[in-house]
């Protein structure tokens, strides 16, 4: 749905590392992701502390040099119908509201992004001295360099809406069974500076931001409409997906898949 939202903004998806679960690694566009020196993260208790000291070196090894300046991470950790009940009983346990729309994040990625490449780390950056360019989007603004000793300035935190409460799931896009719908994409930005740098502040803001998601969804799911912010408007664009464009798309990669496979067997045939 991301990848979707973000197509059609030039410049987004190609400096931006995702930070996704590992299983995502063995779907048909992980090679794409491994090939774009995204992070697969793994899921579980055992495997936690080790996926975060990968991340810290992922960052280093990659989305400094590579000149990266996004990143997309998923502090819920999982799917929702896999995870609220568990959010929910830890909830319970810790004197935290019971969330119906979504889980309770955790913090871990989030405090090594912020530890690495955050406002308060004047080393986040592996660049070269003579390296000083600045860059400037479309919109005249300030994109992050992390090569010039820049770091995350800002955080964009995005709550998504579906129609009736039901999310588009995998057979639903590749099958083509669901009707056409319209789902909500709600923007937040902070500063990153906002971010306390201790773990305990780090995972309370969090936890704020994650409530307030919950208030935010049963709002809309009650009235359609996503509240409003004092006297601040809500500014809405449409994104529409050009069919004819993932068409064409879609008949360059079977081809293309085709003309690799056609490829391989020549190749095979010959060495064999």
């Amino acid at each position: 749905m991301l990848m979707a939202a973000w197509n059609p903004r030039p410049g987004v998806l190609a400096n931006l590392m995702w930070i996704m679960d590992r299983v995502f690694k063995f779907t048909n566009f992980g090679i794409v992701s491994v090939l774009h020196k995204d992070f697969f993260i793994q899921a579980g208790k055992a495997k936690r502390e080790q996926s975060l000291v990968e991340l810290k070196e992922h960052i280093h090894k990659y989305y400094i040099p590579l000149g990266r300046q996004f990143m997309v991470l998923f502090p819920e950790g999982g799917f929702l119908h896999k995870r609220r009940e568990v959010s929910q009983r830890f909830a319970e346990k810790n004197n935290l509201p019971k969330l119906e729309y979504v889980s309770l994040p955790r913090a871990g990625a989030m405090k090594i992004i912020m530890e690495e490449v955050g406002p308060q780390n004047p080393t986040a950056s592996t660049s070269k001295q003579g390296d000083k360019r600045d860059d400037v989007n479309q919109n005249n603004t300030r994109i992050i360099d992390t090569k010039s000793g820049d770091t995350i300035e800002w955080i964009l935190d995005v709550t998504i809406a579906y129609q009736d409460r039901i999310p588009l799931h995998l057979q639903d896009i590749v099958c083509g069974t669901r009707p056409a719908c319209r789902t909500h994409l709600h923007y937040r930005l902070y500063p990153s500076s906002e971010v306390p740098t201790d773990s305990e502040g780090m995972t309370q803001w969090l936890y704020d931001r994650f409530i307030e998601k919950d208030k935010m969804l049963e709002e809309f799911y009650r009235t359609g409409q996503f509240p409003s912010k004092g006297n601040i408007p809500e500014v809405a664009r449409q994104v529409r997906q050009d069919n004819v464009r993932y068409l064409i798309l879609h008949l360059f990669f079977i081809a293309s898949t085709y003309l690799q496979y056609r490829i391989f067997c020549e190749l095979w045939s010959y060495l064999w």
